[in-house]
């Protein structure tokens, strides 16, 4: 075979054709060239500036991520560390404080150490922790030694301040309810308008100091809102009132009659019985009410006048239920009155003890208020014995400087009390004259003009 190859254009080459001396090969050879069909691309400018923001956006949020963490870190052990306080301390935070009024207050306090530490720290609570309400809230509040700035935080947040408490006793009309608030130092505002008698439960409320009165009344209003809606539909069905309105009215009438709780049914009952026999219920706390009205008391016992006095309340006066209560009744009052014991009594008279006899005729009533009458004049004889024995106690001891004279001293006296002794007999209350007469027969227990013997009411 030929050694020798034809080239492409018909010339012979050998082997050793086209081969490099050693000087030629040790020059840099030629990079070879681009494939055919690619053209050489330059990188876009937009999209290497774009990638240059991106990444300088990316370091800022890194290096703020970073602070922000060592910030909370920092907070976090400060919120945790315990406080300065050396003991326990009370502090008023007053309504409409903000946040930083009320960190500059705590540290002016001495209860925490930084007051931007502490507003720091409540942002980050608020917007990081699990509780939807974090607010601080007013009022007075109980910071114990050494407490964190969490501890106070979450004191004021959940709002756990000192409670105050008042208590309006059942029986007070709106207008004494209203003169006890405001009388209380712990609560604060004004109170524009007296609610209406009868629209307020009477208890025991509590509340922090600086809760405004008119709270106050707006909570017993609700509570007794409550209470009649729950108890009007256990009434029972047989009671002589139409209403939870009529009730309240009942209601505030046996309150004033008795302050005995165990008493209260039993006086509902004598009312309602008299109500069904159309008997006038014949109440002396209702001739005080429409005397005095809101006032709640006359300051004297019910005279004969008193009982004659036309009043739209006066139950001597007038048959059925007066317009509206006369007082604010409690839970125990509306409850004899909605289950009102099962008794036919018609009448009752106090028997000395602090409680009252019962009865279901006139001629077994005249003879408890017989028993009454003789309670009062031994009850009288005791008094007058203890003046004697301090008239005559005052009248053993000399007084200094004088020169006789006693003798005319001596002849006033029968005046004086000749005019003291007319004047209580002007103003003394009169049971014996409106007490039914011992001779009336126990028949009649359905006459209308037949009053029930004039009481003085338990409270006023």
């Amino acid at each position: 075979m030929s050694q020798n190859r034809r080239r492409p254009d018909g010339n012979k080459t050998s082997r050793t054709a086209g081969a490099r001396s050693p000087a030629e090969r040790l020059e840099p050879g030629r990079a070879p060239r681009r494939p055919q069909g690619l053209d050489a691309r330059e990188p876009s400018r937009v999209i290497s500036g774009f990638v240059r923001v991106i990444s300088g956006v990316l370091t800022v949020a890194l290096v703020t991520m970073l602070m922000i963490g060592g910030a909370s870190f920092v907070v976090y052990n400060q919120f945790e560390s315990p406080g300065p306080l050396d003991a326990p301390r009370t502090v008023i935070i007053p309504k409409g404080e903000g946040r930083i009024a009320i960190a500059e207050r705590l540290e002016k306090e001495g209860i925490i150490a930084n007051r931007w530490t502490f507003v720091g720290g409540h942002l980050l609570k608020t917007f990081l922790g699990s509780k939807r309400n974090n607010d601080l809230k007013a009022g007075e509040y109980q910071i114990k030694e050494h407490a964190s700035m969490r501890e106070v935080i979450d004191t004021l947040s959940e709002g756990k301040s000192i409670l105050y408490k008042t208590t309006l006793p059942e029986g007070l009309t709106s207008e004494q309810i209203v003169e006890r608030l405001k009388a209380e130092p712990s609560l604060s505002g004004e109170i524009t308008s007296v609610p209406s008698e009868g629209s307020l439960l009477p208890d025991t409320y509590y509340f922090s100091k600086g809760t405004s009165r008119q709270e106050i009344l707006d909570r017993m209003h609700s509570e007794m809102e409550k209470a009649l809606g729950t108890m009007w539909e256990s009434r029972d069905p047989d009671l002589p009132v139409q209403s939870p309105e009529e009730l309240v009215t009942f209601a505030s009438i046996v309150e004033k009659e008795t302050g005995r709780s165990d008493e209260r049914d039993r006086v509902a009952a004598v009312f309602y019985n008299r109500l069904k026999k159309g008997m006038r219920l014949q109440s002396d706390p209702t001739i005080i009410y429409g005397i005095a009205g809101g006032q709640g008391g006359l300051g004297r016992g019910i005279t004969k006048a008193d009982i004659e006095t036309k009043s739209p309340y006066n139950t001597y006066q007038i048959s059925g239920l007066p317009p509206g209560p006369i007082c604010n009744p409690g839970k125990s009052a509306l409850l004899a009155a909605l289950h009102p014991a099962k008794t036919s009594d018609l009448y009752f008279v106090a028997d000395g003890s602090g409680g009252h006899a019962f009865s279901e005729t006139l001629k077994e009533h005249n003879a408890a208020v017989q028993k009454w009458r003789e309670h009062e004049k031994e009850m009288a004889k005791a008094r007058q014995d203890d003046e004697d024995d301090k008239d005559g106690k005052d009248d053993a001891v000399p007084i200094p400087g004088a020169k006789g004279g006693s003798s005319s001293a001596k002849a006033a006296e029968p005046e004086q009390n000749g005019k003291a002794t007319k004047a209580a007999q002007n103003q003394a209350p009169v049971a014996a004259e409106t007490a039914p007469s011992p001779s009336a027969s126990d028949t009649s227990p359905g006459v209308t003009d037949i009053p029930m013997p004039v009481r003085k009411p338990k409270r006023q």
